[in-house]
């Protein structure tokens, strides 16, 4: 980069590669002056290193320095020694706006406290769709009114903690039956469709609850745009968004490493059609050679004046930060201990459940079938193993395992004729099919409700494996707590 070129970084939010500020990856946010860094679990080891991690960013980064994480709770939590907050879904099944914003407040107090200031959250998408293979437990619900009303309560407790919350994906993410980390998905509807579903939460946060920022969906909208995906469409981030709706918020993008972006248009192009359509931030990240690349493509593009108005862009990057400090200052043992027990009755408040569920009584003699391992892909942490959904449960019953890699090698008939009550476990987000072979006594379905559908059964619904999950899970078999959730996506015939 020559001397007088323009600096591209102060668009661009990156990740870094590990828990600790290596000096290649110091110089590489200097000399480009970036301001922008997304944690991720590879980032956050111990609470100890994060701190020592942010003050670090900080240093380098200055007093505007937007430090962002995807903490929306459920599966994607980022940060395992803080408590786990319920997913969305879990929220929608007990449908309590008041506890939704205490909710939200109690994920950002621990952001706040270590300095991160940013968190890309909460998730709008109405999850109409029951293959939708990404966002499913991570929306409210499929009901427009109902998802929002809960959404932007949970907006509330988040900016109220004084981290700026960034609703997401817009348009909407949540009737694709494609992954847009994996492919570019999709969404043939009409304009009065999206008005009447899509479009309406966002509506609402980005209009009556001021949302700080927006996220950008990697989706082709044919209705609003016949050639592009949200994220790189004009149509869309300015038609839509900041001429028609008035939004002026900060528009970050997803991760233009997915495949729906990098896998079709390159990360260098994309970033300046981004920038174009509209982006105040793109979100570059991967490896460094990825990031150079962005970085290069960006700076030429504003030499040669496709990317314009990058003093507007600034002045709202600006007055996020300015709003929403990084200030660590420490997360005190009182406020924690009533953190995880605000957490843990709210996980217990979601269980749901369908068709009538009755728990075998304590000392019965089960059979409990699940997968061995879940591991973590893409958005999502690495789900509860089989060993571990056994150990809790032997607190309750005489239990066998019987853990599988295929589930359509198990041996139903002969697991029911060993005179056994046998639960079945299904803990992934992805459905598999092999599952309507099964036939439980019993169906804990501990991460996709859509499971529900996949297992002729009657089930338990917690939206998720966290331990404040499996917590309410087990004293609702032991008959202390009655599951008192009411399903936020419809799982009758028509939803098959």
């Amino acid at each position: 980069m020559l001397p007088d070129a323009p600096h591209a970084g102060p668009l661009l939010m990156v990740d870094i590669p590990g828990p600790v500020l290596d000096p290649g990856t110091r110089e590489h946010l200097r000399r480009h002056r970036i301001r922008a860094v997304c944690l991720f679990r590879k980032n956050v080891e111990s609470e100890e290193g994060l701190a020592r991690l942010v003050a670090d960013l900080r240093e380098v980064m200055g007093e505007g320095a937007l430090i962002a994480i995807d903490q929306e709770g459920g599966a994607v939590f980022r940060t395992p020694f803080w408590p786990f907050a319920p997913s969305a879904m879990s929220l929608g099944a007990s449908d309590d706006p008041g506890l939704a914003r205490e909710v939200g407040a109690a994920v950002a107090r621990p952001l706040a406290a270590a300095g991160i200031n940013w968190n890309f959250a909460p998730v709008l998408d109405l999850n109409v769709n029951p293959l939708n293979p990404v966002i499913s437990e991570r929306a409210f619900g499929a009901d427009p009114g109902r998802a929002t009303d809960l959404a932007l309560a949970w907006l509330e407790g988040c900016l109220a903690q004084g981290v700026a919350g960034c609703v997401k994906h817009f348009p909407g993410h949540g009737d694709t039956h494609l992954d847009s980390h994996l492919a570019l998905p999709r969404v043939d509807k009409g304009r009065a469709e999206l008005e009447a579903g899509e479009f309406l939460p966002f509506r609402r946060a980005l209009g009556e609850a001021a949302a700080p920022a927006v996220m950008s969906a990697h989706i082709v909208y044919p209705a609003l745009d016949p050639g592009l995906p949200a994220t790189l469409s004009r149509p869309v981030l300015t038609g839509l968004l900041r001429e028609e709706w008035g939004y002026g918020g900060v528009v970050i993008t997803d991760s233009m490493g997915m495949q729906a972006i990098d896998g079709h248009y390159g990360r260098g192009e994309a970033a300046v059609l981004a920038l174009t359509a509209g982006a105040d931030m793109v979100m570059a990240l991967g490896r460094r050679s990825a990031q150079e690349e962005t970085l290069a493509a960006v700076e030429a593009a504003i030499l040669d004046g496709r990317v314009a108005d990058v003093a507007g862009r600034m002045a709202r990057l600006d007055a996020l930060a300015r709003r929403f400090p990084s200030h660590p200052h420490g997360y005190g043992p009182e406020q924690r201990t009533a953190d995880a027990a605000l957490l843990g009755e709210a996980w217990a408040r979601g269980i749901t459940p369908y068709r009538d569920p009755v728990p075998p009584p304590p000392g019965t003699r089960v059979t409990l079938v699940s997968v061995a391992e879940v591991p973590g892909e893409n958005v999502a942490e690495a789900g509860v193993s089989g060993a571990e959904l056994a150990r809790r449960l032997a607190g309750l019953y005489e239990v066998e395992t019987h853990f599988v890699e295929d589930p359509s090698r198990v041996d139903w008939p002969g697991l029911r004729g060993a005179g056994r009550t046998v639960l079945l476990a299904t803990t992934a987000r992805h459905r598999h099919p092999a599952w309507r072979a099964a036939r439980p006594d019993l169906h804990l379905a501990l991460w996709n409700p859509y499971a529900a559908l996949d297992v002729d059964a009657p089930a338990l619904i917690t939206y998720g494996f966290r331990p404040g999950a499996l917590d309410a899970l087990t004293r609702c078999l032991a008959g202390e707590i009655t599951p008192r959730g009411r399903l936020p996506v419809p799982l009758g015939e028509a939803a098959r």
